[in-house]
């Protein structure tokens, strides 16, 4: 089946649940009701061959309702075709996790929290995953300034090195070179 036909078949088997579809340059997305997007998304990977979650990202329509909108990219190895999902939710709204279907979801699901705030309902794991924890904002909503936010915490000055202790990031620092003191150059056996 091709991407046109997997559509249609998707819109017959889950109805009004479906809101919209668009085609643009050979792309193909379904816009599905959030209390129906995990069930269409296991049977897009059960029935229609999409085997492979490539991406779950997000969209901030900042001053409309529903604010977000959570699109999830899809590949069938099989038949070799393409699929976008998208869902709406509002700003108190949660999105069912799919990382039941797809463990890959795990990650994506916590970058789409951890810098837009958009909360996954039964994730196994939702923390932050490039911010620190107790990190007050969501850096890639639309009403976050570039310059920053002012804090009350006198420990964290933003305007100044953000602190970096228990990040991902952190170097050893020391007259070692580059290669052993990058965390991911590092064996740990």
């Amino acid at each position: 089946m091709k991407a046109p036909q997997i559509v249609e078949a998707l819109k017959q088997k889950f109805g009004t649940a479906v809101t919209s579809t668009r085609e643009h340059l050979a792309e193909h997305t379904l816009v599905v009701k959030i209390d129906t997007v995990k069930q269409l998304l296991k049977y897009a990977r059960d029935e229609m061959g999409f085997d492979y979650l490539i991406d779950v990202s997000s969209v901030d329509n900042f001053e409309t309702e529903p604010r977000f909108e959570v699109v999830y990219e899809l590949y069938g190895y099989g038949h070799n075709q393409h699929l976008r999902v998208k869902t709406t939710a509002s700003e108190d709204e949660s999105v069912p996790t799919v990382s039941d279907i797809w463990p890959t979801a795990n990650w994506h699901e916590r970058e789409v929290y951890d810098m837009m705030g958009i909360t996954f309902d039964g994730h196994p794991d939702l923390r932050r995953i490039l911010m620190w924890e107790g990190y007050p904002f969501f850096p890639l909503r639309k009403d976050f300034p570039l310059a920053g936010k002012p804090s009350d915490m006198p420990e964290v000055a933003f305007t100044g090195i953000a602190p970096l202790e228990g990040g991902p990031f952190v170097t050893s620092p020391g007259t070692c070179g580059t290669v052993d003191a990058e965390p991911r150059a590092k064996r740990f056996d």
